[in-house]
């Protein structure tokens, strides 16, 4: 089988996402054959996989990495919240249904053999499979029937590197308590630590380092600087705060929904040098809004729901008089039509919802999730884009006769008469940088400057997290605890 590291944190966001797909890109780089392995992710930020599944965003990215395509194999149990006590279980790539928590809690134990099923076909085709774990191990209330973090690594049996985020301050309490709160099993397993998102003079950490060593008895393989301005498609949080460039000329807004799913769709707008990205939760906050886009939405009813306890409509109406441009994708496409209709309870209690009304369409959802790779070009213009669609709605209505783009599947979404609205099923609409300019030019950005192309962005930053791995880790305690000695068994 294949050698295998699993990388934990000792909190959720302590940068395990951002070490694997590093530790991916550097392990790809010398020629091995490595693939990326979630056991279980929460997150509404998924991509559709090679083999017609649906996995983590985080996780696809670090396929990315290994210069693979996504497949379903690498994150075998997503879960998608749909609220705060019930969530919708993918397993390897097909949803199983939708559950409580703590009927999904005690699921676990079948879910295991699905997990070590999807790790077992990944071994038998790479040398090197990096393993992330989620939130910490030393979360004592969901240690029965783990899956995510000790329970698989001893299931596999593979040697754990512990990271910590010192940026958050008190990065030694974390590490040693969250050590202190394992088993004896569990401590022998982890390896060695690393302290991530330093900033400052490394020396200053000396002595430190040298304490948390002797005290623990476990090697610090390592401590990451903090990187500016590193955008790659994260697996959830999002910044509520506005990203602007060197000059902003247009003033982006999204409303961040209590249920917002791939929001990554919007990181090329925040890596533009003449746009202001805001996720905002205030209406009051697009008040200088040239663009707002509604994202997508796990849950579009009950967001829409939210959007009007919170004088979003109002504000939106507003909007548009003024002259404004609005676009929805997915869920938020759905929610600008006249009426979501769940009579199946797909995301939820089943009934119909009234939409914002702009676009004369209703939407019914159904059962089965549609999950497909799209491409095509944007229409009246003929700029490329590419995307991946993941949706249990089906649109219908007068609004779909001025579609926004001509895909290979057909046309998709809408264009509004006055052409002031616009929507799209299309995820991934702004990562080609001709589409994403003619969009922004819609919006009202008057410069011809060039927007990034983020696929060549997501390459080049990938290249720039490898370069850490040579820079600021133990290399050769990496080559010891995966036996790099031996080589390569297969093509990369």
């Amino acid at each position: 089988m294949s050698r295998t590291l699993m990388v934990q944190g000792t909190t959720s966001d302590a940068g395990k996402s951002t070490v694997v797909a590093a530790l991916c890109r550097w392990l790809h780089r010398r020629g091995l054959s490595v693939a990326p392995f979630k056991p279980q992710n929460m997150a509404l930020n998924s991509a559709v996989t090679v083999d017609g599944g649906e996995i983590g965003r985080s996780t696809a990215l670090q396929a990315r990495a290994c210069g693979l395509e996504p497949h379903s194999d690498m994150n075998p149990v997503l879960l998608k919240p749909q609220s705060d006590q019930d969530a919708q279980v993918i397993l390897r790539g097909r949803v199983h249904g939708n559950m409580q928590a703590l009927d999904y809690h005690a699921f676990k134990a079948e879910a295991r053999q699905t997990v070590l099923d999807a790790w077992q076909a990944l071994s038998a085709r790479h040398d090197v499979i990096i393993v992330e774990g989620a939130g910490s191990p030393a979360e004592i209330n969901l240690r029965a029937n783990d899956i995510a973090n000790m329970g698989f690594a001893e299931m596999v049996d593979c040697p754990v590197l512990l990271v910590g985020d010192i940026d958050r301050g008190g990065v030694f309490a974390q590490l040693v308590g969250t050590l202190s709160l394992l088993s004896s099993s569990e401590q022998a397993r982890i390896k060695g630590f690393v302290i991530n998102r330093f900033r400052g003079d490394m020396a200053l950490l000396r002595d430190g380092r040298s304490w948390l060593e002797h005290y623990t008895g476990k090697p610090v393989v390592g401590t990451l600087p903090y990187l500016e301005r590193l955008i790659l498609d994260a697996e959830d949080s999002i910044s509520t705060q506005g990203v602007e460039g060197e000059a902003p000329g247009l003033r982006v807004v999204v409303p961040a929904l209590p249920r917002i799913s791939n929001h990554t769709d919007f990181d090329p707008l925040r890596l533009h040098p003449e746009v202001s990205l805001t996720f905002a939760r205030d209406p009051d906050d697009c008040e200088a809004a040239d663009l707002i886009i509604l994202p997508g939405s796990k849950h579009s009813r009950a967001d829409l729901d939210w959007m009007r306890s919170r004088g979003w409509p109002n504000r939106l109406e507003r909007h548009l008089r003024y002259g404004g441009r609005l676009m929805g994708v997915c869920g938020g496409f759905q929610m600008l039509g006249q009426v979501i209709a769940d009579p199946d309870g797909v995301e939820g209690e089943a009934g119909e919802g009234r939409g914002l009304g702009w676009l004369p369409m209703t939407t019914r959802l159904m059962p089965e999730k549609q999950r497909r790779r799209s491409r095509g070009r944007l229409i009246p213009g003929s700029e490329a884009v590419s995307g991946y669609e993941i949706h249990n709605g089906i649109s219908e209505g007068p609004a779909l006769g001025s579609p926004l783009c001509q895909l290979e599947t057909g046309p998709d979404g809408a264009r509004s008469p006055d052409g002031q609205i616009i929507g799209t099923y299309l995820h991934g609409i702004f990562e080609q940088g001709p589409a994403c300019q003619s969009l922004l030019r819609w919006a009202g950005l008057k410069s011809e400057g060039v927007a990034t192309d983020y696929h060549h962005h997501r390459e080049r930053e990938l290249d720039r997290l490898a370069e850490l791995v040579e820079s600021h880790l133990d290399r050769q305690w990496l080559h010891s605890v995966l036996d790099l000695e031996g080589g390569r068994r297969r093509p990369a």
